[in-house]
């Protein structure tokens, strides 16, 4: 006896996440249920990436088809065969699902070839709809084509022991060893750790070839520094000018968004190497929706903002205390006798000539907070560019928004993969970790992942244990 060919049949979810996934599957049996051209036609209308990706699937289906009938079925250059499946309503096990459903209707169709002797296997991104298929027994699997591991996606550095008097020279020999270990991305940081104690360590980034450069803590204006290697690490990518594109990855209170403001303001304010800050970051709302803002654009981009704010009004805080005891150690030193009017008005304009508050570096044109929906079809040259919370956004979004990156500019990607609020995206999706998959060992790109909560204690076990 003749054993029969196994098909997959393929889910809508499967070509709108890839629209490519039908040409992914060499030498094998696709089938496309009837359902999912349905599905698709409901989805090429939408302006999302999932309407996208529907309308380049039906395309390619529409080119197919010019080769033959999609009933009968279809060669792939792959050597795969492609046939669109119907429902078979004379076998009587098909009413075991009664409820109308795209869902159930593809299980249905699944269940027909698997009842005619054929090995079935059902590709969902659904996961309820493999727990169906299994009560079933059907046997479905995930596609898992571009997936990254939630524990093993790029972090940007790995760490090593020394030993101490290794750590006292220039390039400890301990760094060789760790680069023929592992296979070292340009621009990966390696965290060299004393054998007895941790909390004395050296921090390197990777150069190419046998080179390396330290990190070491950047001299800011402001009486601010990194608290962690992760936080070194950060700040060294974000301050080199070399670095166009750098995608900082962490949980809540691991500074991602505060060291890229601090690297930014600095470099805008202090070292004039870039025009202005541009921040910018996707408006999904965590929770039930209040529904629209009043106002004008300004107005209603104000609430998104507020952790941009927060981040800025406590670095002004944090230098004008810095100030204030600079002023009260000089009455001290020197006998100067000022009114705390005098001090205050003198501490304000010292504060303002390098930070101010958020409507005045907008009021200045150091800075701007846009709305993502408005950045297709621009330019951005000369500026220092955040995207903040970007496990929001689709790969195709942040792909749209690094090509508008002009002549002398850099962008800085933040987010916490582990915290997506968007129900079309999930870790391995979404476009913060795509980027850094793809951008890994490029010379202009570095990535870091923040593992230490800075923010408070409060905060630190609040991402523990909730």
């Amino acid at each position: 006896m003749t054993e029969k060919k196994k098909l997959y049949i393929i889910d809508t979810n499967v070509l709108v996440y890839d629209p490519k996934a039908l040409f992914s599957f060499d030498n094998s049996w696709l089938g496309l249920p009837i359902n999912v051209l349905e599905e698709l036609d409901q989805l090429k209308e939408e302006t999302s990436d999932r309407g996208r990706n529907a309308r380049a699937v039906i395309r390619s289906l529409d080119e197919l088809r010019t080769q033959g009938s999609l009933r009968e079925g279809i060669s792939l250059s792959n050597g795969g065969t492609l046939q669109v499946l119907f429902p078979d309503t004379e076998l009587p096990t098909t009413k075991m699902l009664k409820e109308k459903s795209p869902d159930n209707e593809i299980l249905l169709i699944a269940l027909s070839f698997k009842q005619k002797g054929y090995p079935v296997e059902f590709i969902t991104k659904d996961l309820n709809a493999r727990v169906k298929a299994n009560a079933l027994e059907i046997v479905a699997v995930d596609y898992l084509k571009g997936r990254v591991s939630e524990d093993k996606f790029y972090h940007g550095w790995v760490k090593a022991t020394a030993p101490s008097i290794q750590l006292k020279g220039e390039f400890p020999e301990a760094l060789h060893e760790v680069k023929e270990q592992h296979d070292l991305k340009k621009n990966e940081f390696i965290l060299l750790e004393n054998q007895n104690n941790p909390f004395v360590y050296r921090v390197f980034r990777y150069l190419g070839g046998k080179k390396f450069k330290e990190a070491v803590q950047p001299k800011f204006s402001w009486p601010l520094e990194a608290r962690n290697p992760q936080q070194l690490m950060a700040l060294d990518l974000l301050l080199d000018k070399e670095i166009k594109l750098v995608t900082l990855f962490g949980p809540a209170g691991t500074g991602k968004t505060f060291l890229a403001l601090l690297a930014g303001l600095h470099q805008v304010l202090i070292e004039d190497e870039y025009q202005k800050m541009l921040i910018s970051r996707p408006v999904v709302p965590l929770g039930r929706d209040i529904g629209f803002l009043p106002g004008d654009i300004q107005e209603k981009l104000h609430s998104w903002m507020l952790p941009i704010h927060d981040n800025i009004e406590f670095i002004v805080h944090q230098a004008a205390m810095e100030n204030h005891l600079k002023s009260v150690v000089s009455e001290d030193d020197y006998g100067q006798k000022h009114s705390k009017h005098g001090r205050r008005e003198s501490h304000r304009r010292h504060i303002a000539g390098e930070l101010g508050q958020v409507e005045q570096l907008m009021h200045r044109g150091k800075l701007s907070l846009e709305a993502i929906t408005y950045m297709r079809g621009r330019s951005i040259p000369y500026q220092y560019i955040l995207i903040d919370e970007v496990q929001n956004l689709t790969p195709h979004e942040v792909k749209t928004l690094i090509t508008r990156v002009g002549e002398g500019s850099k962008i800085i990607l933040a987010g916490d993969p582990y915290q997506i609020d968007s129900p079309y995206l999930d870790f391995s999706s979404n476009g913060l970790v795509v980027s850094s998959e793809r951008f890994k060992g490029q010379s202009i790109f570095g990535s870091v992942y923040l593992e230490s909560s800075e923010r408070s204690e409060l905060s630190r076990l609040a991402s523990d244990l909730l």
